[in-house]
């Protein structure tokens, strides 16, 4: 997917690709480093390179980035008095040498701008100012080694630290955040850029919770105000999220990271986010000279309106007016009178016309659909097998007291089995208890599934309590605990806990306490350990027949399926699981968790991407792991994602669309016949994906219509003429444009009213 994400970001006005270097899956094992297929981070670049564009390296190689252990590989939490991320010399002995590792490769390849290469900017550390106040001294003088350290490399580039105010010079301390714009207070030293390395365009979400949106404008208006402001990069998190791929999110984080960034998921623009940003992209490329002129002044234009001016005012001019009030403003610059949005900022690359308003979207909106394309709802197409519950004489792991979980399954399993037995000298209806500090919790009581209890992101200690029955003799006590990610963020990463805390059991007549006493541990499950998800794996277990009674959950369920033709995006609807971990052709797709659901009674997550370079043509290998009794696969499709309809709503007060630099140079030196005042109009632009045309248009209104693009109806203004002449413009076309304008319509029926074109069409 990597030439079509950067080329479509490349399209969007992207410059520069950020990325991080993931310490735990290029060195997962203590002085083994694993560059290969999906990892080659050398063979990206050379992409990003390909494509013209330029790189910032975030090489951490703590990068938090709600990655499994903050990017950090746990091997590192075994290394004899290490204390990570301060003035520890085992911390600081092993940051150094993977850096100079990741230097030295790229060095290697020339792929730094001081070699003719695109990396431009790198970063080391990440957000320390957040964990500083912990480290105190310490944590002062890691700063000044982290930066002295970075420079020695001598990559002939620049690095930042972000949200490091107290950045060492000559590091560049930068601003992470969705405000930047307002709230970052400038380089520390007069010699350097301001730089934003985190502008949020959503936000990541975790299991449980709802997603949170946030719109193009207001990005683009941070955006347009950073520049304003002098700002001089400005890097999108995320642009493209993407998908956490097996076990590599951190704690309660869900497998789809940033679906609401420009860029989706799946890597379908995400509009009108995309659409818009790219606008804003266009229209500072358009005011470069005067912006990179060193002239600037702020002139205020009224309470809340701002003008942010470049270059001398004459023959080279640049201007951003901002209104900051929730009302329009009408406010007069260099002897002209100009309308403001609420909470905008205009942009006038010549210091007369305004080119793109941040709250006047003219991009369209796109509807996402995901279609069925294979049901797997026959039981004959499933076999299933049963996880067995292992007694203590069956756990390979031995102690006299209770382990940390994290610390017992060294990051090689999401799951670790806890066993003790006692003796009970007669029949008695009891209690468990169980305190546990994350994830989630399976008990089981002489074989037999007595309840489960989870905890959630922001409240993730919770206590298991469930009634059982104790039989006459030895009883036989399973727990299996369950985490959901690795903790990712803040100080002292290395001392974090999770698993069984304290064990008691209510026997009919007294509590009997189990802290400190012979436990059996074995970690992950049998079908993870013999491989199940793959061919070779699942023939060395029995597989039955699927039915459809469950007395015990941790139930492993295999199918086979044809990929769909075409080449839209593949995704698997698991909507009718529980939670559990997905695999195809023994790649992991990623954990699910369709139980937990959020506040408004829904999912998390019910879609799971596979990419189509995972799949085969036909006959690919399903296996899902259920750990809850209620997940059922015969629910489950295959289905394709898509964008089937789009939607454009302008009105007659938009600026008309960004046309760039070199559009606009071609088109008036090669193309003198072009009328530039028609160019110059607002329209509505419609485009379909490739290989699908407009089919039909669902509405079309030009006056006042109602609504937005997905409620809407003709108003107390409206053409006749609407429908037919969108429709000889856009049917049967993979694109189309319409001017919003009176004559494109045969005439102004009420020329008092400020008129705007609502279309919403078919894409098939």
């Amino acid at each position: 997917m990597w030439p079509h994400l950067i080329g479509k970001a490349k399209s969007g006005g992207i410059d520069v690709i950020d990325t991080y270097v993931f310490w735990n899956i290029h060195e997962p094992q203590q002085g083994k480093f694993d560059f290969s297929g999906r990892r080659d981070i050398v063979r990206f670049i050379k992409v990003i390179q390909a494509h013209g564009l330029y790189v910032c390296l975030r090489i951490g190689p703590f990068i938090q980035g709600e990655w499994s252990y903050g990017g950090l590989p746990f091997w590192l939490h075994n290394v004899p008095g290490i204390v990570f991320r301060t003035d520890n010399e085992p911390f600081k002995y092993h940051m150094k040498r993977y850096a100079e590792m990741i230097v030295k490769l790229m060095k290697s390849e020339n792929l730094y701008a001081s070699q003719g290469g695109p990396i431009i900017l790198s970063q080391i550390e990440n957000e320390y100012g957040m964990v500083a106040r912990a480290f105190k001294q310490e944590g002062k003088s890691y700063v000044k080694w982290a930066a002295k350290m970075a420079v020695e490399l001598d990559t002939g580039v620049p690095w930042v630290m972000c949200k490091q105010d107290d950045a060492p010079d000559p590091l560049i301390n930068a601003c992470n955040g969705r405000q930047c714009g307002e709230t970052f207070r400038g380089p520390n030293s007069p010699n350097k850029p301001p730089v934003w390395t985190e502008n949020w365009t959503s936000f990541y979400q975790t299991f449980g919770e709802e997603p949170l949106k946030r719109s193009a404008e207001d990005i683009a208006f941070q955006v347009a105000l950073f520049i304003a402001k002098n700002g001089s990069f400005v890097n999108y998190y995320m642009y493209h999220g993407g998908t956490n791929f097996g076990r590599n999110a951190s704690q309660f984080v869900i497998t789809s990271y940033y679906d609401q960034a420009p860029l989706d998921e799946y890597g379908l623009l995400r509009q009108p986010k995309w659409g818009h940003l790219k606008e804003l992209h266009a229209a500072v490329k358009l005011c470069e000279k005067p912006l990179l002129s060193g002239l600037s002044s702020t002139t205020s234009l009224g309470k809340l309106q701002t003008a942010f001016v470049f270059g001398n005012n004459v023959d080279l001019c640049a201007a951003f007016l901002m209104n900051q009030d929730k009302i329009y403003s009408t406010v007069h610059f260099l002897n002209s009178s100009y309308t403001l949005s609420p909470n905008s900022i205009s942009v006038l690359p010549d210091c007369k016309n305004v080119d793109f308003n941040t709250a006047k979207v003219n991009a369209q909106y796109t509807t996402r659909t995901r279609e069925p394309r294979q049901k797997l709802s026959s039981p004959h197409m499933w076999e299933e097998y049963t996880e067995t519950i292992p007694s203590f004489s069956e756990t390979t792991i031995r102690s006299e007291y209770l382990l940390e979980h994290m610390n017992t399954t060294q990051d090689t399993s999401d799951y670790l089995w806890q066993v003790f037995r006692f003796q009970q000298p007669e029949p008695a209806v009891s209690t468990l208890k169980v305190n546990q500090i994350g994830h989630v919790l399976h008990a089981f009581v002489n074989g037999m599934f007595v309840g489960s209890m989870h905890g959630a992101f922001k409240e993730q200690r919770f206590l298991l309590e469930k009634n059982m029955t104790l039989i006459n003799g030895t009883n036989s006590i399973a727990l299996l605990s369950v985490m959901v990610g690795l903790p990712n963020s803040g100080a002292h990463l290395e001392k974090r806990v999770g698993g069984s805390r304290s064990v008691k059991i209510w026997n009919g007549k007294q509590s009997l306490y189990f802290h400190k006493y012979a436990w059996g541990y074995q970690v992950g499950l049998h079908g993870e350990n013999v491989h199940v998800y793959t061919d070779d794996g699942a023939a060395t277990v029995q597989w039955k027949q699927y039915t459809d009674s469950k007395s015990q959950p941790l139930t492993w369920y295999k199918a086979s399926f044809d990929t769909p033709k075409g080449n839209d995006p593949v995704a698997l609807n698991l909507g009718s699981m529980g939670k559990g971990e997905a695999w195809v052709n023994g790649q992991s797709i990623g954990r699910y968790w369709i139980s937990f659901h959020t506040t408004k009674g829904s999912p998390s997550q019910i879609w799971y991407h596979v990419p189509r370079s995972f799949l085969n043509p036909n006959s690919n290998l399903l296996v899902i792991l259920e750990e809850e009794k209620e997940g059922n696969p015969l629910g489950i499709t295959i289905d394709t994602v898509s964008v089937t309809q789009v939607c454009g709503h302008v009105s007659s007060s938009h600026p008309p669309p960004v046309v760039s630099p070199r559009r606009r140079s071609h088109n008036r030196t090669d193309h003198p016949h072009l009328k530039y005042r028609y160019d110059r109009r607002p329209k509505v632009q419609l485009q379909c994906p490739y290989g699908k045309k407009i089919s039909k248009v669902l509405f079309a209104s030009y006056g006042s219509p109602n609504g937005n693009c997905w409620r809407h109806s003709i108003g107390s203004c409206h053409s006749p003429n609407s429908l037919a002449v969108v429709q000889k413009a856009c049917l049967r076309k993979s694109r189309c444009s319409v001017a919003v304008w009176s004559k494109t319509f045969g005439g102004d029926s009420c020329p008092h009213t400020v008129k705007s074109l609502l279309v919403h069409a078919q894409c098939s």
